[in-house]
């Protein structure tokens, strides 16, 4: 494992804790809706030689403590806000960000929001269903996933969850990549008590997020919409297939399903190193140009 600093940056209305290894260009990779930086670790160690990479724990969850109650109507709002006050504090002009499934919700905001704090940004499946042409459907699903949890409990709710999103595919890394035990244990303790967090706080609002798609035209060169090359049937893929066709950008592929960058971690960084790469390239070039 290489070298890593942690801290705490106390923000409005929460501490949030943070994890940087590495060096190289500064990449911030927004937690998904575990809301917990452990899972992005084989992601982050695969990166290190090449960026600086800033992992967290999103507000609310794991370490990261919420010190105000929580308001669900702006809390996609206020995470990008988290993010952005991060890369304020840590990577010291516009970084890269990465954001899988709600992470690439709060990911997308970030870049609509405050776009001088961004360089590229790589959305994976954001599970957007307010821009799909079905919403209402959508919509229902998540609505009768909220019921199930209040009437049977968060294990229940997340089987009925990975069964009816076409998310049955594993979820951790590679026995070589994961942690040694005690922390595997401590990650996954810290995940279980956050679906409790994600059940209450985030399945309804993240979903009907109605994100400015206008204030994303005038950014999209520096959009990626990213999928998972094994994911392209399931829910979690279509709505970047949409913002593509509005936004007129191709869905970029990487490898692996709906958590390519959790199983396929070296694979996914390589390919995520790459696309910044060629980014970064494309705006240089552009800088000289005019």
């Amino acid at each position: 494992m290489r070298t890593m600093t942690t801290g705490t940056l106390a923000v409005p209305g929460a501490t949030l804790y943070y994890e940087v290894r590495g060096s190289g260009p500064a990449l911030l990779l927004i937690p998904t809706g575990n809301g917990d930086a452990g899972p992005y670790e084989p992601l982050a160690e695969a990166l290190a030689g090449r960026h600086t990479v800033i992992t967290y724990d999103r507000r609310g969850f794991s370490r990261s403590r919420a010190d105000e109650p929580v308001d669900d109507a702006r809390r996609v709002d206020t995470d990008a806000g988290d993010a952005h006050r991060l890369l304020t504090r840590l990577a010291g002009g516009p970084a890269h960000v990465m954001g899988g499934s709600s992470g690439a919700i709060t990911a997308l905001h970030l870049l609509a929001r405050y776009p001088r704090s961004v360089r590229t940004l790589v959305a994976h499946e954001p599970p957007l269903a307010s821009v799909l042409p079905d919403a209402g459907r959508w919509l229902r699903f998540y609505a009768d996933l909220y019921d199930v949890y209040r009437r049977d409990g968060a294990q229940v709710a997340m089987r009925f969850f990975r069964e009816r999103a076409g998310m049955a595919e594993p979820t951790r890394p590679p026995q070589d990549l994961q942690p040694p035990p005690e922390r595997l244990e401590a990650m996954l303790a810290r995940i279980r008590r956050n679906q409790v967090f994600w059940f209450e706080h985030e399945i309804l609002p993240y979903p009907a997020f109605d994100l400015d798609v206008a204030a994303l035209e005038g950014v999209s060169d520096r959009l990626v919409l990213a999928g998972g090359s094994a994911s392209r049937e399931h829910f979690p893929y279509r709505p970047n297939t949409v913002l593509a066709e509005r936004l007129g950008l191709p869905v970029v592929d990487f490898p692996g399903g709906h958590v390519g960058y959790v199983t396929h971690p070296v694979e996914f960084a390589d390919a995520l190193a790459r696309v910044l790469g060629e980014r970064q390239g494309a705006h240089q070039v552009m800088s000289r140009g005019s």
